[in-house]
């Protein structure tokens, strides 16, 4: 390990899907967003 800024020497231990990673973020972050919105939508019917 003389050169430790050769990549070849680095192992990669846990490959990611790094798409599938991106596409659940915005999946559960979308999916959180509707139901507050939902939720304070519902809201603002019963109270007006």
């Amino acid at each position: 390990m003389s050169n430790s800024k050769n990549p070849e020497l680095h192992i990669n231990e846990e490959p990611r899907n790094d798409f599938l990673d991106v596409a659940v973020g915005f999946g559960v972050t979308f999916g959180f967003f509707f139901v507050v919105c939902v939720i304070f939508t519902i809201i603002a019917y019963v109270y007006s």
